[in-house]
């Protein structure tokens, strides 16, 4: 227990004094350095430099090593996949991008493929190999149901339905392997380095090609039996067509019904062209218009007002391409309209997250499960 919260201090707090160690662990100074000489004998903790310019002899500084692990992530969406490789500190050291074009259709084991060649490109640009990773987490649309095997709620993504999925990916990349719904992942890169860090129950909505939502109740995500929790895209709200026919009723994400015909990036494209902005070729551009953005405001307003009876979380995070392209002036107005829609009024944010929220909290996850494991030094 001492040897892993010395640790978890070193990953969070960075380079440490054996007297700073053990003020903050409450340990004897012998006690410390006892337990720091155990741990650089395990190759787990290293010295670098020391502390200078205070009186007395210069105290020596401690850190993570970062060679005792790496962690391979990656982001799936309908165009490719993201692939980023760190050290156990959380230093991104390589990423790499591969499109769905780069292993042809009909090829033998193609997802396993356009996956191990993805990991291989960021391992690439980090100067490693597959040997040295300690595990991976892939972040995809929809869940792996625990039941069956099967990737469902994604049928957007060809290849990916395979029962034997997980196994194959397992032994394509030779480590411990964590695949995770895109969404959740999102919610997990949330609430460690954005708009949640104080929250313990919240809703992450996640608006672009396609919708979903993470739910978090008591600190920890909601799956549900299937893994489909927080499927709201197929949820059915007035104006939407059903979605009947489940994860087999649509090729694209923006296809089907539900709520995801109403709000979806493609969708918030089409009603700026039926208000006659013929010429609207982005998201961006959609909402820049007032009454496409009121719009926008009002479906998803009525759409959250859905869950948020349901759940009643402190929070609401909107996320993705929708929500950032509309900025502060969409958020107040789903919060006006949203006055009304539902008894809880929880608070509404935009996401602050930068760069890619699924693969931030792809990486995170791999951290922190790689952590349990090189960290047990029991």
């Amino acid at each position: 227990m001492n040897d892993r919260a010395a640790l978890d201090l070193l990953v969070s707090q960075g380079p440490l004094t054996r007297t700073r160690i053990g003020e903050l662990t409450g340990l004897s100074k012998p006690t410390a350095s006892q337990l720091l000489a155990r741990l650089t004998a395990a190759g787990l903790v290293r010295t670098t430099g020391n502390v200078t310019g205070r009186p007395g002899p210069n105290a020596q500084l401690y850190e993570v090593n970062p060679l005792a692990a790496h962690v391979a992530a990656l982001a799936v969406d309908q165009l490719g996949i993201t692939a980023a490789v760190a050290d156990i500190t959380g230093r991104v050291l390589g990423e790499a991008r591969v499109g769905t074009d780069a292993v042809a259709e009909g090829t033998p084991h193609r997802t396993a493929r356009l996956v191990a060649e993805a990991v291989d490109g960021a391992l690439e640009a980090a100067g490693l190999d597959r040997g040295q990773l300690h595990g991976t987490v892939i972040g995809t649309p929809g869940a792996l149901d625990p039941q069956t095997g099967r990737l469902r709620y994604a049928p957007h993504l060809p290849g990916w339905q395979s029962r034997t999925l997980k196994e194959e990916l397992t032994a394509v990349l030779g480590t411990p392997l964590v695949i995770e719904n895109d969404v959740n992942l999102a919610a997990v890169a949330e609430q460690h380095d954005g708009t949640a860090q104080d929250f313990d129950d919240f809703v992450l909505v996640w608006v672009d090609e396609g919708v979903g939502a993470a739910i978090v109740l008591g600190g920890r995500l909601l799956r549900g039996a299937t893994g489909g929790a927080g499927e709201i895209g197929y949820m059915p709200l007035p104006g939407a067509p059903l979605a009947r026919g489940g994860d087999r009723s649509a090729a694209r994400p923006d296809a089907g019904g539900g709520f995801q015909r109403l709000v979806g990036a493609p969708n918030v494209i089409e009603l700026a062209r039926e208000y006659g902005a013929s010429r609207v070729r982005t998201v961006a551009g959609a909402l820049a218009r007032d009454d496409v953005r009121a719009e926008v405001a009002r479906r998803l307003a009525t759409g959250l007002a859905a869950v948020v009876a349901v759940v009643d979380p402190q929070l609401v995070v909107l996320s993705g391409e929708v929500p950032q392209a509309g900025g502060e002036a969409l958020r107040a107005r789903v919060e006006e309209e949203f006055t009304g829609l539902a008894l809880p009024r929880p608070e509404l944010r935009i996401s602050n997250i930068a760069g890619n929220p699924i693969l931030t909290g792809a990486l995170l996850t791999a951290l922190a499960e790689a952590r349990d494991a090189v960290f047990d030094t029991a």
